[in-house]
């Protein structure tokens, strides 16, 4: 008992004394220190704030606050630094969101570079060793499925973060990616634009999407639909603005390969597929280049034998360009975010006691929405959907050209296709803002059914238009063309922008911005899956058409024409030496081109998509309450 008094007594004496601690707005804190005992880990104690006034009378009030938090060199970038003060105007947070989401939402401009990629080596015509459209719309495929891995990955780090350092980091990924993909254009690495566009492109598309929107529904809360319309406007309205910039900088760095003239005034000779021309002395590998290739180009050129190697599409030109003007664009915008005080409203707006249909007041955290079936039924909705959608968009002026350009060479050229390209992304754009502010008066659920009434059909009737084509060109098939396409993509449009306002109403807005990331990878699954779908039924439609074209050839002129017999069809397919546009010019009279009809089985398959995805929808019922937040569960209860 003697040594445990004495013990006691010892500790006291060695106890140290109270500490002010001088805060940043003169405040004081009182800290008391307790050494550690014997086998025990020395904690640190709370921390009392006082005022001036405190600190004088030595009257402790613990609540007054803490000791200021240490603030690190990027704290500009913080959340906590770009809370906006009260008064402050909520419109101006709209441009801030549409700078970023206009810069990467040129990706649905894509298509623009389908064609010079697939001769970035021939220029006039592809070449044996240039891509084939497949692996170049792959390119587009896997940056949107980037954008779903960084959404699911970093939404939870994008809502700590703040939407300015989101910006930010989304601009560096964006405009870096750009610049390397100009690189592996430059040198024809296939990896390196993969590299570049779909893996860094791919991270600052996800994070560039999903920040100004979850910052707008905060900044709107009353009304959730218009909010998540705003922000996704620009971004669909993004490809209005990069096609004619794209065309403009594609056509300006053109430039084109030696011509070595007409194909029956040089002497040609045909290696394991590949056209050869002989050139001061030596074997020069060749592309021939058709009227119809010809009348794609941005310049006046002859049909004929033209130089592999030289030349320049103006490619990597144009997406080393694009990184500068995107990186300025970005930083602009990730500057001017700011975000509302927690527990901020609207003047003269309150929480409605009780909603409507599927909104629900309570939250669920992104981990456990992931438990209920509701995430599961819209990530499936929102897959087929996009589908159809993402197809048309990434290969617009591909799959305008292939239809229409042979039967309307004068209507449909390079030009017209860019201008289609446009004309979709536009309707992207009126679709992201028109179909945002009517679910706020339809409902989402009621919005999403309604999609899938008028795509599914539509898509299922479509294949008409191209097989009349063939037969009866004009105008009126064209424009129905057109006009459909056109509208399906406004439901691919507002799809995406009815989607924050649907899992805001299921699983409250306190974590949309997470289970937005995490939903965005039925998006990703869209885009592989819809240009997959595309480029196989594509594949397999283009070589039954020159299969049909080839049987009825005369054996002798298909030799004299290609340089090799019949026989060797499979090689001289693969290095692209027998194409549609030169069978076509060798068939006898009265054959039909069968370029229309190549998309017919893929809108057959994107309509059945849509069925599916308006079937999901309708399974779509209210969470349940033990999925909810606790504390918010036990104050319903």
């Amino acid at each position: 008992a003697m040594l445990s008094l004495a013990r006691a007594r010892l500790v006291a004496a060695h106890a140290p004394a109270p500490r002010l601690l001088l805060g940043r707005a003169g405040a004081c804190a009182l800290h008391v220190g307790t050494p550690a005992s014997s086998g025990e880990v020395n904690k640190e104690q709370p921390t009392a704030a006082v005022s001036p006034a405190s600190a004088a009378t030595g009257t402790l009030h613990a609540s007054e606050g803490a000791a200021p938090t240490k603030r690190g060199l990027l704290h500009f970038l913080s959340k906590e630094h770009i809370v906006a003060p009260d008064g402050f105007n909520r419109w101006k947070s709209v441009p801030a969101a549409f700078l970023v989401q206009l810069s990467i939402g040129s990706v649905y401009a894509w298509s623009i570079f389908n064609s010079p990629l697939t001769r970035q080596l021939g220029v006039v015509a592809p070449s044996a060793d240039d891509w084939s459209l497949a692996p170049v719309v792959n390119i587009f495929s896997v940056c949107a499925f980037s954008l779903g891995a960084s959404t699911a990955l970093l939404g939870p780090w994008a809502e700590r973060a703040g939407p300015r350092k989101v910006a930010l980091t989304a601009s560096l990924a964006w405009s870096t990616g750009l610049l390397l993909t100009g690189l592996g254009a430059l040198q024809h690495e296939l990896a390196l634009m993969y590299l570049g566009y779909s893996v860094l492109g791919g991270i600052g598309w996800g994070l560039g999407y999903i920040s100004p929107v979850s910052t707008l529904i905060r900044w709107f809360p009353d009304r959730r639909g218009l909010a998540g319309g705003l922000a996704l406007t620009a971004f669909g309205g993004g490809a209005v603005l990069a096609t004619p910039i794209n065309e403009f900088l594609l056509n300006t760095f053109f430039e084109l390969p030696t011509y070595l003239g007409a194909t029956d005034a040089v002497s040609l000779i045909t290696e394991s597929g590949r056209r050869f021309a002989e050139v001061d002395g030596s074997l020069r590998e060749v592309v021939i280049a058709t009227a119809t290739d010809t009348a794609k180009l941005p310049v006046d050129a002859s049909p004929g034998v033209y130089l592999v190697g030289t030349g320049d599409t103006g490619a990597a030109k144009t997406f080393a360009t694009l990184s500068l003007g995107y990186l300025i664009s970005m930083n602009i915008g990730a500057f001017m975010q700011r975000v509302p005080r927690d527990g901020w409203r609207p003047d003269g707006w309150t929480p409605p006691v009780e909603d409507k249909g599927l909104v629900g007041q309570k939250n669920v955290h992104h981990n456990e929405a992931l438990r209920t079936p509701q995430f599961y039924l819209i990530w499936s909705a929102v897959a087929c959907y996009a589908t159809a959608g993402v197809t048309v968009l990434s290969c617009a002026k591909t799959v305008m050209s292939d239809i229409f350009a042979t039967a309307m060479p004068g209507v449909v050229t390079s030009a017209f296709a860019a201008s289609y390209v446009m004309a979709l992304s536009g309707s992207n754009m009126a679709g992201r803002l028109g179909w945002a502010g009517i679910s706020d008066a339809l409902g989402r659920k009621r919005t999403y059914l309604l999609f899938g009434l008028v795509s599914a059909p539509t898509l299922a009737l479509l294949p008409m238009i191209p097989t009349s084509i063939v037969t009866s060109p004009g105008v009126a098939p064209l424009a129905a063309f057109y006009a459909a396409t056109m509208l399906v993509v406004t439901f691919y449009g507002g799809l995406f922008s009815v989607l924050p306002a649907y899992l805001s109403d299921l699983f409250g807005s306190k974590h949309v911005g997470a289970i937005h990331g995490r939903a965005l990878t039925a998006w990703s699954a869209a885009a592989i899956l819809g240009p997959s779908i595309l480029t196989h039924m594509r594949s397999r439609s283009y070589d039954d058409a020159v299969t049909s074209l080839v049987s009825t050839v005369d054996p002798v002129v298909f030799e004299k024409t290609f340089g090799a017999p019949v026989a060797e069809l499979s090689s001289l397919v693969a290095s692209k030496t027998v194409t549609i546009p030169q069978l076509m010019e060798i068939v006898p009279a009265g054959v039909l081109d069968p370029s229309p009809t190549l998309y017919n089985t893929t809108l057959y398959a994107m309509s059945a998509l849509a069925a599916v995805a308006m079937v999901s929808n309708a399974f779509i019922k209210p969470v349940s309450p033990k999925h909810y937040i606790k504390e918010e569960s036990k104050a319903q209860s």
